[in-house]
């Protein structure tokens, strides 16, 4: 049977009785914040019956939007032996757009994706200032950068974001 969506409020109500919540978003999207008590089980690795929930115990499942737990519904269902199963609706986002408290832990980077837009973006314009500033060639950095997300985007495999993950305040 599929899991039914539940609303970020009644999610709470349902907490507040003993109910699991299950974040499914990958470490590094939990950088930007998580719901206090739920549980980490990333969707990349979630297993069948791998999320253990005590006798009677309700389980809900909830991503950054809600659409990757729709998307995935019915493996999250095997993922548990729960005879209550819920959506959280909306995701995070919802949740902390209902005014629900989310933690978030300030001592940690932003995240790698944004990490890597902010170092393109500053590549490309840097290369075009300084071809249009000091010297025509510089143009080829903002080529390179643009080749590099090509083909990360091809591939899947970001060469920046490796190299990112080097950095200091990226070492955890």
């Amino acid at each position: 049977m599929r899991p039914q969506s539940i609303s970020p409020k009644a999610a709470l109500d349902l907490m507040r009785d003993g109910a699991l919540l299950v974040d499914i978003r990958e470490t590094a999207e939990r950088q930007g914040g998580t719901i206090a008590g739920a549980r980490h089980h990333p969707l990349s690795t979630l297993a069948p019956d791998a999320v253990t929930a005590a006798p009677g115990q309700t389980v809900i499942f909830h991503c950054r939007s809600g659409r990757r737990t729709t998307m995935n519904a019915i493996n999250l269902r095997a993922a548990t032996s729960a005879e209550a199963v819920f959506l959280l609706d909306g995701g995070i986002d919802a949740w902390t757009k209902s005014g629900l408290p989310v933690s978030k832990d300030q001592g940690r980077p932003i995240a790698l994706q944004r990490q890597v837009m902010i170092a393109a973006g500053a590549l490309v314009l840097s290369g075009i200032a300084l071809s249009v500033l000091a010297w025509g060639p510089f143009l080829a950095i903002a080529g390179f950068v643009g080749a590099g997300l090509l083909i990360s985007g091809v591939t899947g495999s970001c060469t920046m974001a490796r190299l990112l993950t080097l950095a200091p305040w990226n070492r955890i």
